[in-house]
């Protein structure tokens, strides 16, 4: 069976799955979750010499459409990284030897870590690819927050160019205010569309207006002077 790659909502906590899940699943996510906390509980237990065999809630993290349901997968895979606290080679792991839907979830954990920014080559990589559904999860909260003003305004125009909503772009409003050159750039773009022949997409209309300096707050009039003796 191929792995969902829809991209989902709002990742779903323990006990919101519990409701969810059948007791099969519920059964291998306790076990699931168990060898992730050992896991975190043992952070020099790892490989050692140049042979590296995956700790068992890795293997899991692979299997989780397989027993918990595709659509629930991410969700899943959010918990195993957060109890495994997995530090970034172990994320870097999981990125690249993963399926398009193991990658999106890792991405789509990342704001729940406290890496810093020391994980943005996987958000850079998911903004070099053409996948829709990884460009959507690098756009979130981690990037918001740790990509510079040139990768991010390049995420953005990915997103026009790719047809990934710019809703999924967190923080969308407060970065593009008062931004001039990703003006420059959304203008030049829209240029490019109309001389092709091409429609300019809906949001770019829409983030260009965002990019509008914030109207400076009215000045309060001065109060009256009370008169005095001699006047």
């Amino acid at each position: 069976m191929t792995e969902d790659t829809t991209p989902t909502t709002a990742l779903l906590t323990r006990k919101e799955l519990d409701t969810l899940l059948g007791g099969a699943a519920r059964a291998w996510l306790d076990e699931a979750l168990a060898e992730a906390a050992h896991a975190a509980g043992h952070p020099d237990a790892g490989p050692s010499g140049t042979t590296y065999a995956a700790p068992p809630w890795e293997l899991r993290y692979a299997a989780a459409g397989r027993h918990c349901g595709l659509e629930h997968a991410d969700s899943v895979r959010a918990l195993l990284i957060t109890e495994a606290r997995a530090e970034l080679p172990a994320l870097t792991r999981l990125y690249e030897q993963g399926t398009a839907a193991e990658r999106r979830a890792v991405l789509r954990t990342l704001p729940a870590l406290g890496l810093g920014a020391t994980a943005l080559p996987l958000v850079e990589d998911a903004l070099r690819t053409n996948d829709t559904t990884l460009i959507g999860a690098a756009v979130g909260p981690y990037a918001a927050e740790h990509l510079d003003p040139h990768s991010w305004r390049h995420a953005v125009l990915k997103c026009l160019f790719t047809g990934v909503p710019v809703a999924a772009v967190d923080g969308l409003a407060r970065r593009s205010r008062g931004d001039a050159e990703l003006a420059r750039m959304l203008g030049d773009y829209a240029a490019e569309r109309i001389a092709a022949g091409r429609p300019v997409p809906a949001d770019l209309h829409h983030v260009l207006a965002l990019t509008a300096p914030a109207p400076a707050a009215p000045t309060a009039p001065a109060a009256p002077t009370a008169p005095t003796e001699e006047s």
